[in-house]
């Protein structure tokens, strides 16, 4: 009886390790997250803002450099708002340029741009 009872629990024991390994792990509730930490995960997904497919961000890996880096951020963009409307449409102050609208054609939600504006504004 004991033996059978050992193998049983090392059996429900294995089962849990080998359920655990295809578990989805939650996807991280944005509760309690700042914008500027909501902005960056925006920002570093490529999914939605892909930043990093053409910008050089400190801590992003594997970035693009098609674009420029975005450090200094404040010292470019005279305030948070025209950091916002380069964002939301880089052609208004260049039409050449290859930056999508992310808000102009809705790429992102105008609360995902406002944490990208918060994050990016920290840089």
């Amino acid at each position: 009886m004991i033996g059978t009872r050992k193998k049983l629990i090392g059996l429900v024991g294995a089962i849990s390790v080998i359920a655990g390994q295809f578990a989805i792990s939650p996807i991280a509730s944005a509760e309690g997250m700042s914008a500027v930490e909501k902005g960056k995960k925006v920002a570093f997904n490529r999914k939605t803002g892909n930043c990093l497919a053409c910008h050089n961000i400190p801590g992003g890996q594997a970035p693009g450099n098609i674009a420029p880096a975005l450090i200094a951020m404040k010292s470019r963009f005279a305030s948070k708002e025209e950091l916002h409307e380069q964002i939301w449409d880089a052609t208004i102050k260049n039409p050449e340029s290859a930056m999508p609208p992310f808000g102009k054609h809705g790429i992102i939600s105008e609360q995902q741009l406002n944490d990208v504006v918060e994050f990016v504004w920290t840089l």
